[in-house]
């Protein structure tokens, strides 16, 4: 179960895995004001307010608002689902 405000880690998941390619106009618009609203609750939230399992999935996805690619990036990337 996720945090109030944030996304969970399934629909993190979905979204990730599908190739950009794949994704209609409305699918990347959602996904970046999920993304955006994601990033900002993880920012505003503090730690020690985390679930473990929200903890875990800043980490995976790189929500530490920094201009570093997310694991999850490297990983799509690496098998050539990235942006080009």
């Amino acid at each position: 179960m996720s945090d109030t405000g944030r996304q969970s880690l399934t629909d993190k998941a979905g979204s990730a895995m599908k190739p950009d390619s794949q994704k209609s106009t409305t699918e990347h618009i959602g996904d970046s004001v999920k993304g955006t609203t994601d990033s900002m609750a993880s920012t505003f939230q503090p730690q020690g307010e985390k679930s473990t399992s929200q903890k875990a999935g800043d980490a995976m996805s790189g929500n530490s608002n920094e201009s570093a690619p997310s694991m999850t990036q490297k990983v799509k990337n690496a098998v050539g689902m990235g942006e080009k």
